[in-house]
């Protein structure tokens, strides 16, 4: 097992986003290990590495507010818009002096807490980001305190990918798609479920 994290580095968990291709689910209430909301097994993985939480919400949204109670996690209210505006705001609630922050998009479900800790360990004030162990750049992704101005100014769905445009960007395996699997779609969760239901039969042979 990786050795414990940075206390000083929060993770901060995107999870304000609609679902929109998602034909009227949201895909964070998405039951997974323990028959758990994806959006708590998502904030459980990130306290479970020791590091602060903080999550992003949709204002007023009740539901996913609910599968986080019991859970020490900071929450940030955000407005409703693109991936952008949900990463701005949560840069915003951060706590002065931090070094750095990782960033971790709540619909990734198979990014465990060692997967967590292994990116956030070895910080050297660098872009740090998780990848497949084909080499294909994911998630999370490890940002420096001085990316954060320019990270509050971001707008668009593509979230800090403008920003790391000119970073030197350090890419750390992750077994398998852990750091690429993420479930948009009906279809993607279906194909992830049946991969869990394959896997959980071969072991028990």
């Amino acid at each position: 097992m990786p050795p414990p994290v940075p206390s000083l580095i929060p993770i901060l968990v995107l999870a304000a986003g609609a679902s929109r291709r998602m034909g009227g689910r949201d895909k964070l209430m998405e039951p997974v290990r323990g028959q758990q909301p994806l959006i708590r097994d998502r904030a459980e993985a990130a306290l479970n590495t020791g590091a602060p939480v903080y999550v992003t919400l949709p204002r007023a949204d009740t539901i996913r507010r609910v599968a986080l109670e019991g859970l020490d996690v900071t929450l940030v209210e955000v407005d409703p818009g693109p991936l952008g505006t949900s990463l701005g705001a949560g840069i915003s609630a951060l706590p002065a002096g931090i070094p750095g922050v990782l960033i971790l998009l709540a619909d990734l479900p198979d990014l465990t807490s060692d997967d967590l800790r292994t990116v956030l360990n070895g910080f050297d004030g660098t872009v740090r980001r998780g990848a497949s162990a084909a080499g294909v750049a994911g998630h999370p992704v490890l940002l420096p305190r001085r990316l954060f101005d320019t990270l509050k100014q971001v707008s668009g769905d593509e979230g800090a990918r403008q920003v790391l445009k000119g970073e030197d960007v350090i890419l750390v395996p992750l077994p398998g798609d852990h750091a690429v699997t993420d479930l948009d779609t009906p279809e993607a969760w279906a194909r992830w479920r049946a991969a869990q239901s394959d896997r959980s039969s071969d072991s028990s042979l």
